[in-house]
């Protein structure tokens, strides 16, 4: 198995002066998810090199068994730091894709002509396609073969607008993961806030938030077993 995982390169919060970026959890638990079921795992960003981490994921409270594990794996940490330029990745060879949220997405990968042209291909070629808690924002642009939009009449999940209420960023954000996968024709499904909660239809996986990633994972990972 050879798995593309796509980072975000954006790292400023909107107009808070705040940094964001890509939320450590749900990078960690679906790396090792992949990696100990024996994957070949590619990084890609925007930009390449080192993807902005959103400090409130490094936070002591923020951390699970993935993340303390992550940080004693010199060889993840450099994969993380040569993340290839998303520009010059191709799709071939590839068994699937998946995308670890944080806020970052919201603003570069939901926009991201590269990232839309490769889950397209994925898409088209059948093959699974995986999204945790902000990273569903990547669909925002994409549609499938019939032309509509991606999501249109698929069962998803995505980070809730009542956990982006919670977290204080209502009014910060471009738009809400909820709402824009809904004006998609999305069948937008949720779990309770902050619970792991996993959608799969067809070969599509969307998970709702950090606690969803390793869930996600497995998830894409069934599909390819």
């Amino acid at each position: 198995m050879k798995i593309l995982m796509v980072l975000t390169s954006h790292d400023e919060l909107g107009d808070t002066g705040e940094k964001t970026g890509f939320w450590l959890e749900e990078f960690a638990a679906p790396y090792y998810v992949l990696k100990d079921a024996g994957a070949e795992i590619v990084l890609a960003s925007p930009k390449g090199g080192q993807p902005p981490l959103d400090p409130k994921s490094d936070a002591d409270d923020a951390q699970t068994d993935a993340t303390r594990r992550f940080k004693q794996d010199e060889a993840a940490q450099k994969l993380l730091a040569e993340t290839h330029v998303l520009a010059d990745i191709s799709d071939q060879g590839f068994d699937a894709i998946f995308y670890p949220g944080g806020h970052g997405p919201l603003w570069d990968l939901a926009n991201d002509t590269d990232s839309k042209c490769l889950i397209e291909s994925f898409t088209n070629s059948d093959r699974p396609v995986g999204a945790v808690c902000h990273a569903p924002a990547v669909f925002k642009n994409t549609n499938g073969t019939d032309g509509k939009p991606l999501v249109a009449g698929k069962r998803v999940t995505g980070f809730t607008n009542t956990e982006e209420q919670g977290v204080g960023l209502t009014e910060v954000v471009p738009f809400l993961v909820e709402d824009m996968l809904k004006e998609k024709g999305g069948h937008y499904e949720k779990g309770d806030d902050w619970a792991s909660f996993v959608l799969t239809d067809g070969k599509l996986v969307t998970g709702q938030n950090p606690a969803s990633s390793e869930e996600a994972a497995k998830a894409v990972l069934a599909l390819l077993q």
